[in-house]
């Protein structure tokens, strides 16, 4: 049957070219939101006439032709836009919304996915949907890189950065002892603004290096490691200059945090954690709300952040210190030295070792 010739499917077409044509008139397709809006009408007008008629696939085939032919300048109605589409109402229209607190836009919590979209979703680029709908499994992993991409206006390139990142399952989840050194809710947005790990994958360094090498690199990528850091980080200075008692010292990477109104101390230590560190950031603390705090300003915050750490050792590194830290861990990217790369297998030689012979297999199989 060819749909073109069918009269539920030219009718239903009817309705779809209506809707267009009234949202070209109310908007020229042109505003964001009423698009994101439109496309959510359209999504539920395509799942509720498939689920419904025998045509199946061929029908969105048909549909994405009739559509180019009667709006030629119009982009977003090819075929695969509109599985997109179908994909998006289905997902929200299915969906109830966690009561998630802080992870959640401040007003009133939406019930229902539908009124997600109209108060949230419909604010974010059509290609950031796109994406989240199509890597992302959970409404609460969504509503929080919702926010976060409001936010800080996050690009689709830096959205999906993050994403692979899994900055979701990084966030807030440091050893901290803020809920008993902060106030709320100050206690709660520094728990929030700090990581573990950090991933520094856009360092590459050959051992043997030490702490200096890794600082040297942050430097030189700062754009980067603000990202990594966080919206609020405003960086002062590499090992940062202080005089107590006539003696001098310096900390690793010292930053102003404007959203938390707090000075931010971190220590790197390209070592496992031990329970030491916690006591010279400790003085470090300190020093800086002696030296630099000024009377408006909250109390100095440390971030302690190691090669590896053991939770268990960290919190009670902290139990008992009244200053406000956090212990995370960060990787980053090592090159193997020259001399060690010479004696790896090459590519064609790991391949020709991965090769099994059909008695092989059957052996494995058995």
């Amino acid at each position: 049957m060819e749909l073109i010739t069918n009269e539920e499917y030219r009718h239903w077409l009817t309705d779809i070219k209506n809707k267009i044509q009234g949202a070209q008139i109310k908007a020229a397709l042109a505003a964001n939101k009423e698009l994101i809006l439109f496309y959510f009408e359209l999504g539920q007008m395509l799942e509720a006439k498939l689920s419904t008629s025998k045509w199946g696939d061929k029908a969105i085939i048909q549909l994405a032709k009739d559509l180019k032919t009667s709006f030629p300048d119009l982009k977003g109605f090819s075929r695969t836009n509109l599985y997109y589409i179908k994909q998006f109402y289905h997902f929200f229209s299915k969906s109830i919304v966690p009561q998630l607190g802080g992870q959640t836009p401040k007003t009133k919590i939406p019930q229902s996915g539908g009124q997600l979209v109209e108060q949230y979703i419909c604010q974010l680029p059509w290609g950031h949907i796109k994406v989240m709908i199509s890597k992302i499994k959970s409404l609460d992993e969504i509503l929080f890189y919702t926010q976060k991409i409001m936010e800080n206006n996050w690009s689709r390139d830096i959205f999906e950065l993050q994403l692979k990142s899994n900055l979701y399952q990084r966030q807030g989840i440091a050893i901290t002892n803020f809920s008993t050194t902060l106030p709320n809710p100050q206690s709660e947005l520094a728990q929030q603004s700090i990581k573990d790990p950090y991933l520094f994958d856009f360092i590459s360094l050959s051992d043997p290096y030490v702490e200096r090498d890794i600082e040297n690199q942050l430097v030189n990528h700062i754009s980067k490691f603000m990202l990594e850091l966080g919206k609020g980080f405003a960086f002062l200075g590499r090992q940062y200059h202080l005089n107590i008692a006539d003696k001098d010292y310096y900390i690793d990477l010292l930053f102003y945090h404007v959203i938390l109104k707090a000075y931010v101390v971190i220590e790197l230590k390209n070592t496992a954690f031990i329970p030491e560190y916690a006591g010279k950031l400790n003085f470090y603390l300190s020093a800086v709300d002696s030296l630099l705090k000024k009377e408006d300003d909250k109390a100095t915050i440390g971030i302690l952040l190691c090669r590896d750490k053991n939770n268990i050792e960290a919190e009670f590194a902290l139990r008992d210190i009244n200053k406000p830290m956090g212990i995370s861990e960060f990787q980053l990217t090592e090159v193997l030295p020259d001399n060690l790369k010479s004696s790896l297998p090459s590519i064609e030689e790991i391949e020709q070792g991965l090769k099994l012979d059909d008695n092989d297999i059957k052996k494995t199989d058995s």
